[in-house]
């Protein structure tokens, strides 16, 4: 008897150890004799450890050998010399090529290089398969003839037979050889030899569930050498009426020396039952491995989870064991951050056991760093053992955001995430860097500056005039001045060093395309310049330095692209590298994927994100072979992952205890449970809820019971209380005293957002900007108002295209109003416009009030009307009635009193007339005149200006010449504002923080 099964419920490799030892007790050099094939590196490792475990003093190991990865050189070396085969094209260079062939299809000239690149993958993928089951070019081309497809199918099929026919003289000229098709030639010159002069000691091909031909060869050369033993894992090997009736209903016999027919691929017993298919042997003839460890589950379970995952023809025959399910508990985390949460914990919980190991397995790559991180708040450090994307590592990220600064001309956020990132400049002088860095952070506020590096520098010099300006209207004395100059120059010069190690980058994005050896060089000069050798450094440092290396060498194969197309092409290079981390982790915990797991066992195991599309994973479709051609060249179909993540399921199933988890819903949407946990439930319906660890888990991270806190009330001397202030500062102190003593006291101001498109602010001042301009020019025609408007135009839209193409329109119709409203105003007698005229009004208390209106109209009667230009929201006339909005008021009041003055001169008083706002919308109604002193009853202008007066003269007194404190929100209906989080308004107010109809942020 050669072939054997270790069932799901038992330990694979500790029981192959336990075998093997067994067999080999009688001579102690037959153990170092042996060899053993295992499907992959991770399971060399495993079994390398079992035998630690197991062994009493020292030990010489069989020789072990991964023939499952194709990009494994281990099976090569061992079958050196075998095959006149050239070594493997380089994976990388590979994938460039085939993505350069996409990307030469003619019908889609416009596909993007990424595109190009996933589709290049799927390309490599479907010819690996091709190769891997050994079907001839020839096929695919009959196929195509005699299948009746869609047109564009039947296209697909043409080009990818094309690329079939192709691609061997393009691998020739490289100077490889495809590696599934060295695998096999290997497998095969071995098998020869052995035929030849069969090995002397034991040979044990342990744990391979592959079925393509090259291995099946491989398994039946291992099955009959006189001391060859194979060794499958988790076959169901029940003989009863029931369990055969299960696998006879797994529809999968042989047809011929090549194929399968296939129709349950999702079932976990499928691929075993294919193996032995193709192997020519029945199940009857596949012996127990009869050994038994300390880390088996209950042989029970295994039988019930065989039945639970029954195929549909089969139908459930049998209830399960009352114990089989002991052990297993499940928990439904309300999100996947509970989820981890509760994994952790379970992870911790076994900490408390002498000995015990746990483990996560997982396909969800970002649930296994959440936990990750979650342990790590203990002091655990848990590797994930499938790796981590080079993409999100530091090397990694930082290489990423250089190409995303570059491709976005160097645009704030992208600029300052590479300037920021903790890998630039570390070490002593970091500090500095960073200082510099948060000064530019803050040159950098508010609209975004046109692309390119010097468009940066221009800014910063213009900060720095402007910074100048301010200290010196500010009174600043001699040292001070001085000591801003200094900073000044010292920012300007650390720019211009930054800006020359990004230089490499820059002329690539000037350039406006590139190539994969170009980009990687500007990479490898400016990342090294920025981070030194410790963007090279470690395990992630190395492999993107590997990656820069390839790109050189082999990236001009894939030709030229769009530098916008950067970013996502590095991105998706940067995802498809797995950096594992070296040996250091907790020994008794570890995080795996499926894949990694796969013959492994701990004391117990969660099996985490069982949910639909992650465990198992959604089938993604091939965009070469349409499923119907993969039936008939004898393809596996895209259920078979299906069927493999069950069999991984089942095999996690088997440790002694298991914990199932899953989160009901993530950000986006709920989630349906996976059809493994859905068929387990319905099948045993008394798995064990363990509500314990998801109370602990929300327990941990609880607010608590929240204690609200009473209104701030700041009560400064009245001796620091402002004596001068904008008369818009009345209206804070009407509606928000904490806002006026935050910002005009504590000198808090919102930052700007960064890379800000124009906002209406600053739209609006264009506006005002173009109407002051005609104003001052002495009105004229509206064809010089038109030629203003199209200056400003021009000027921006330079800038910002997309504002002049959808902003223009509204702008010139509201200016055009605009012109024509003040035209006919002048045609009524108002005669005289004043722009932009400003002064200074003492109130009776010894308080000064400051303003600029935006005009100032006066007829020959000297009456004066004062005009706000809005391209917004203007306050209602209810609102200037109740005292909420005082501006143009005081305005008036300035301007009847004499006190104002414009760049021609002072401004005559005048007799109060009017106030109004000017709606500038540009919209169907391109402007209208609101005046908020109409109403039931009216009011005059005489009478609102003395309302105003005394109204600011009293709130004024109130809270700037008394202890009076200053309290928020006095008129909570208004818009939130952007002292109101300061204030903690949302815990007093009991009002959601959201938006409200009237705008503004939340609080």
């Amino acid at each position: 008897m050669s072939l054997y099964s270790i069932p799901a419920h038992v330990a694979f490799v500790d029981a192959l150890a336990a075998g093997l030892l067994e067999r080999c007790a009688g001579d102690p050099l037959a153990l170092a004799q042996a060899h053993v094939l295992l499907p992959n590196r991770r399971a060399t490792r495993a079994l390398t450890d079992a035998f630690v475990r197991l062994a009493d003093g020292g030990l010489l190991l069989p020789r072990m050998t991964p023939v499952g990865d194709i990009g494994d050189d281990s099976f090569d070396r061992f079958a050196a010399g075998e095959s006149a085969l050239p070594p493997a094209v380089p994976a990388l260079l590979r994938r460039l090529e085939l993505a350069r062939l996409v990307r030469a299809m003619p019908r889609d000239v416009g596909r993007s290089a990424v595109e190009a690149l996933r589709l290049g993958d799927e390309l490599g993928g479907a010819l690996d398969a091709l190769l891997a089951e050994e079907i001839a070019p020839d096929r695919l081309a009959t196929v195509v003839e005699n299948a009746d497809l869609a047109e564009h199918w039947k296209e697909t099929l043409r080009f990818l037979d094309l690329v079939i026919t192709n691609w061997p003289p393009a691998r020739d000229a490289i100077g490889g050889s495809d590696g599934g098709t060295r695998v096999a030639a290997l497998i095969d010159a071995l098998t020869a030899r052995w035929r030849a002069v069969p090995p002397a000691g034991l040979v044990v091909a342990a744990g391979i569930s592959g079925s393509s031909p090259p291995i099946v060869r491989l398994l039946k050369a291992v099955a009959v050498l006189p001391q060859g033993l194979v060794v499958l894992p988790g076959l169901d090997t029940d003989r009863g009426e029931i369990a055969s009736a299960r696998w006879a209903a797994i529809g999968c016999r042989a047809a011929d020396a090549q194929s399968v027919v296939r129709d349950s691929e999702e079932h976990p017993q499928f691929a075993m039952k294919a193996l032995l298919a193709r192997m020519e042997w029945g199940r009857d003839e596949v012996a127990d491995w009869g050994v038994a460890t300390g880390r088996d589950g209950p042989a029970a379970r295994t039988e019930a989870v065989m039945a639970a995952m029954a195929p549909a023809a089969a139908g459930w025959h049998a209830e399960a064991e009352t114990t089989a399910f002991e052990g297993v508990r499940a928990v439904e985390a309300a999100t996947p951050a509970e989820e981890a949460q509760v994994i952790a914990l379970a992870l911790r919980e076994a900490l408390t056991v002498p000995g015990q190991t746990a483990a996560l397995v997982t396909p969800d790559r970002g649930l296994a760093r959440r936990v990750a991180g979650q342990c790590r708040r203990w002091g655990l450090m848990v590797d994930d053992s499938a790796g981590v994307p080079l993409r999100l590592t530091p090397p990694g990220a930082l290489a990423l955001a250089l190409v995303e600064a570059m491709a976005q001309g160097f645009s704030p956020v992208a600029l300052l995430a590479a300037l920021k990132h903790p890998l630039t400049a570390s070490g002593e002088r970091r500090l500095a860097w960073l200082g510099h860095v948060r000064r530019l952070d803050l040159v950098l506020r508010g609209v975004r500056p046109p692309p390119g590096l010097e468009a940066i520098s221009e800014q910063l010099e213009r900060w720095n005039v402007d910074a100048g300006a301010r200290l010196r209207r500010s009174g600043a004395d001699a040292e001070a001045l001085a000591a801003g100059r200094a900073r000044a120059a010292g920012l300007e010069a650390w720019w211009d060093g930054a800006a020359a190690m990004l230089e490499p980058l820059s002329q690539l994005e000037e350039r406006g395309e590139t190539d994969l050896p170009r980009l990687a060089a500007a990479l490898r000069e400016v990342g090294g310049a920025l981070a030194g050798d410790r963007l090279w450094s470690g395990t992630d440092g190395r492999a993107l330095a590997g990656l820069i290396e390839r790109l050189e060498a082999d990236g001009g194969v894939f030709g030229r692209f769009a530098i916008d197309e950067a970013p996502a092409l590095l991105a998706a290079l940067l995802s498809d590298i797995a950096v594992r981390p070296a040996y250091g982790g907790h020994p008794r915990l570890a995080i795996l994927g499926p894949l990694e797991a796969q013959l492994q066992r701990a004391d117990l195991m969660i099996l985490g994100g069982l949910n639909e599309g992650v465990w198992p994973g959604r089938p993604a479709p091939d965009p070469w072979l349409a499923p119907a051609i993969r039936g008939q060249l004898g393809l596996p179909g895209l259920a078979r992952a299906t069927g493999l993540a069950a069999h991984d399921f089942v095999g996690g199933l088997g440790a002694p205890r298991v914990l199932l988890t899953r989160a009901r819903r993530d950000a986006s949407a709920p989630l349906v449970p996976s059809r493994f946990w859905l068929r387990l439930q319905a099948f045993s319906g008394d798995i064990v809820h363990d509500d314990g660890l998801l109370l602990l888990a929300r327990r941990l991270d609880g607010a608590g019971r929240a204690h609200p806190v009473a209104k701030p009330m700041p009560k400064p001397a009245v001796a620091r209380r402002p004596q001068i202030l904008s008369v818009t500062e009345v209206d804070t102190l009407v509606t928000d005293p904490f806002a006026f003593y935050a910002r005009s006291m504590l000198k808090l101001r919102p930052l700007d957002p960064l890379d800000q498109d124009p906002t209406a602010a600053s739209r609006g001042n264009h506006i005002h900007g173009v109407l002051e301009r005609w104003v001052n020019a002495g009105t004229g025609s509206t064809a010089l108002l038109a030629r203003f408007t199209e200056e400003m135009l021009s000027t921006e839209g330079k800038m910002f295209p997309l504002l002049r193409a959808l902003w223009a329109p509204r702008a010139r119709r509201a200016l055009a109003w605009a012109g024509t409203e003040i035209e006919r105003r002048q045609a009524e007698g108002w005669t005289t416009m004043m722009a932009e005229a400003g002064g200074e009004l003492l109130l009776g208390n010894g308080i000064t009030l400051r303003g600029r209106a935006d005009r100032i109209d006066r007829d020959d009667s000297d009456r004066l009307v004062v005009v706000d230009y809005k391209t917004g929201r203007s306050p209602s006339g209810a609102q200037v009635r109740a005292g909420l909005a005082n501006q143009l008021g005081l305005m008036m009041a300035m301007a009847s009193a004499g006190v104002m003055r414009t760049k021609s001169g002072p401004v005559r008083p005048g007799v109060p007339e009017a106030i109004a706002y000017w709606r500038l919308a540009g919209g169907r109604e391109p402007g209208k005149v609101l005046d908020p002193l109409k109403g039931r009853p009216p009011l005059s202008a005489v009478d609102h200006v003395d309302d105003v007066l005394a109204r600011a003269e009293r709130r004024t007194e109130w809270l700037l010449k008394t202890l009076t404190p200053f309290e928020p929100k006095l008129q909570p209906g208004l818009a939130w504002g952007d002292y109101d989080h300061l204030a903690r308004v949302a815990e007093w107010l009991d009002r959601p923080t959201r938006r409200d109809r009237t705008g503004g942020g939340s609080a």
